[in-house]
This record gives C-alpha cells, structure tokens and sequence, in this order.
C-alpha cells in the first residue's frame, strides 16, 4: 500500500522550532509534488505549503511565511518542514500528502496518500 509517512511533531513553547519529516512507505517521493496540510480540532483542513519534484518551486500558507520552510531530499527520500517562531496557533495535525500542483490554489487540487499524521502542539 503506498502510503507517506510523517513524524517530527511534539510539545513545544511558543517562539520555538520543530522539523517535520514526510518520508514514503512502497515508492519514492522524487517524482512526486508534496504538500503539508495541518488540522485544528473544529477547523478546516489548511493547506500550509507545498514543493515541486525538483524543489524549485515551493508555495506557503500566508500564515507560515517567513517562519516556515518546506524542503527535500531525494537521496533520502523525504520531504522536511521547518517550523520556526511557533505560535499557539499553529497547533493541528500535520499531514502530508502527495498532488498533481503546487501553483496558485494548490491546496485545492486531489492530494493522494496521506500519512497519519504528526501532532504539533504549541503551548506554553
């Protein structure tokens, strides 16, 4: 079953910093577009950022710019999402997922595979 695989989440204070990590159970990411989404109990889900196969484009949440950055690499199979300046708000589940565009209204479009997803919790 192909499935992504996220990890990385924790209990941390608010200003802190976490990395995630999104990594591929039966198949290689390198071809794939890869976006973060995350979940708050009672919210939508939201599209938080997203990369191209190359890593040339990358896309971010108006939320999470300028505190996070998306990442990968393919040698090791696994996308990162860097997460500075936490804020309270940025407590949800995050998941990752695999889609066909990371253009404008990316979250948008069919993203497939998703993982379980890693709990991020900011909280003083």
């Amino acid at each position: 079953q192909l499935q992504l695989v996220e990890s990385g989440g924790g209990l941390v204070q608010p200003g802190g910093s976490l990395r995630l990590s999104c990594t591929a159970s039966g198949f290689t990411l390198n071809y794939y577009i890869i976006g973060w989404f995350r979940q708050a109990p009672g919210k939508e889900r939201e599209g938080v950022s997203c990369i191209s196969s190359s890593g040339g484009s990358r896309n971010y949440a108006d939320s999470v710019k300028g505190r996070f950055t998306i990442s990968r690499d393919n040698a090791k199979n696994t996308v990162y999402l860097q997460m500075n300046s936490l804020k309270p708000e940025d407590t949800a589940i995050y998941f990752c997922a695999a889609g066909p565009w990371c253009g404008s209204s990316w979250w948008r479009y069919e993203y497939n595979y998703w993982g379980q997803g890693t709990q991020v919790t900011v909280s003083s």
